[in-house]
C-alpha cells in the first residue's frame, strides 16, 4: 500500500518508543517526514493524558482492530488499524521487546517498508549499528534490517573508537574491560526495582556480559575483531548507567593525549561531576525528553593512565539518549540513503548533543 509520502512507524510507546515519536513529529519537517503513526496495543485510563499530548503534536494513532473500540472510550481518535500502519510506513521503528517475532510474523512480509528498525536486545533482528561508529557498513540494498543496539553498547564502542584509532585506520588495543554499573528501572517504570546492589553472571565465555559482546558484533560489521569482556551489576538506583572502563593499549599514551581524543569528538560529553544525579538533573533541565543525546559523558578527573599502556576511567552513559539519535539517524538513511543528507536532515536535534556536562 504505498501512499507517496514518507511516513514513519513506531510500535510502542515505552521507554524509547515515546520519545521518538516525540522527535519525529516535532522536527518532521525538518526531517523531511510527511506523517508518524504510532502502535499502542492496550488502552489504559491513566495513560490517557500521554496518548492525547503525542496524538495533540501531530502523531497518529493506530491499533489492534478488536482495540478500537476500546481506545474511542477513552476519547482516542484511532487513525488507523495495525495492519494497514505497517502497510502504510516507510520507516517501522519496534520498540518492544518482541522485535524478532515480529519480523518473522509481519515485517518480512510487507513489500512497501524501506527499513525496518529494533532495539537493544533483538540480537538477529538485522545489522547491529551504533551511530558514529559503523555507518560505512550499512548498505542501501542489503540492510533493510537494523538492530540500533543497547545504550551501554553505545557507550563501549565510542570509548574504544574515540581513544584507540589511529589515524592510519588501526586500532591501538590490546584488550578493554568495562563494568556496566546498570541502573534498576527507568524512572518511568514502578517495577523490577532492587533493594541493594545485584550482581550478573558471564553468561558469554569470550566477552562476559552481551555488553561487550554487542560492541564487537558493531566492530565486526567493519571487519574488526577485539578482545572485549565485561562484566554488569544492576544498582538500586533510578538515575542512569555508568561504566568502569581499562583498555589495555599496545602503544604508550600520556594523558594530554587522552584528553584532547575526548575532546575531538563532538559526541562525547566531558563533565568534572562525579555523581549520577546531577547528570541526570542536567539532562532533566537541558535534555530532550530529559535525555542527553551524546553517546557518553566521561568523568575527566577519573581519567588515568598506568605504566603508559594502561587507560583507566569511569563514565555515564545518557540514559538512552544514544539510542534514540541512532535510530533516527538510521531511519533517515533508509529513506535518504545519503548520510551527508542525514547529518543535514537531523541538525535540528544536536543541540542536545553535549560536549560539557
Amino acid at each position: 500500500m504505498s501512499t507517496g509520502k514518507k511516513i514513519i512507524h513506531v510500535v510502542g510507546t515505552g521507554t524509547i518508543g515515546e520519545p521518538l515519536i516525540g522527535l519525529f513529529t516535532d522536527f518532521a519537517d525538518k526531517f523531511g517526514i510527511d506523517e508518524v503513526t504510532f502502535h499502542k496495543r492496550t488502552p489504559l485510563t491513566y495513560e490517557r493524558a500521554r496518548i492525547e499530548h503525542l496524538m495533540s503534536r501531530g502523531a497518529k494513532l493506530a491499533t489492534d482492530d478488536e482495540r478500537v473500540s476500546d481506545f474511542e472510550a477513552l476519547g482516542h481518535r484511532v487513525s488507523y488499524n495495525a495492519q494497514e500502519a505497517l502497510e502504510r510506513a516507510t520507516v517501522i521503528i519496534d520498540c518492544t521487546p518482541v522485535g524478532n517475532k515480529m519480523k518473522d510474523e509481519h515485517y518480512s512480509k510487507l513489500t512497501n517498508a524501506q527499513g525496518f528498525l529494533a532495539q537493544g536486545s533483538e540480537e538477529g533482528f538485522g545489522k547491529p549499528y551504533a551511530r558514529g561508529i559503523n555507518e560505512e557498513s550499512l548498505e542501501p540494498e542489503e540492510d533493510r534490517f537494523i538492530q540500533i543496539v543497547s545504550c551501554n553498547t553505545h557507550n563501549i564502542t565510542t570509548l574504544v573508537k574515540t581513544l584507540t584509532h589511529e589515524d592510519d585506520g588501526s586500532y591501538n588495543l590490546e584488550r578493554g574491560n568495562f563494568v556496566c554499573m546498570r541502573r534498576a528501572n527507568d524512572i518511568t517504570q514502578t517495577n523490577s526495582f532492587i533493594p541493594a546492589p545485584e550482581v550478573g553472571k558471564h553468561g558469554d565465555e569470550d566477552f562476559g556480559t552481551h555488553h561487550a559482546k554487542d560492541a564487537n558484533r558493531v566492530f565486526s560489521t567493519l571487519g574488526l575483531d577485539f578482545n572485549l569482556f565485561s562484566s554488569a551489576v544492576k544498582l538500586n538506583t533510578q538515575y542512569m548507567h555508568s561504566i568502569w572502563f581499562n583498555l589495555q593499549l599496545n602503544r604508550d599514551v600520556t594523558l594530554d593525549e587522552v584528553n584532547q581524543r575526548l575532546q575531538s569528538n563532538p559526541r562525547v560529553a566531558l563533565t568534572e561531576k562525579k555523581n549520577a544525579n546531577l547528570i541526570f538533573s542536567f539532562g532533566r533541565d537541558h535534555g530532550y525528553y530529559g535525555r542527553i543525546l551524546s553517546q557518553t559523558v566521561v568523568v575527566t578527573p577519573t581519567l588515568h593512565v598506568r605504566r603508559g599502556r594502561e587507560l583507566y576511567g569511569f563514565c555515564f552513559t545518557p540514559q538512552d539518549g544514544n539510542s534514540l539519535i541512532s535510530s533516527v539517524a538510521a531511519a533517515l538513511w533508509r529513506i535518504e540513503k545519503d548520510w551527508d543528507k542525514v547529518r543535514e536532515r537531523i541538525s535540528p536535534i544536536r543541540r542536545w548533543v553535549y560536549h560539557e556536562i
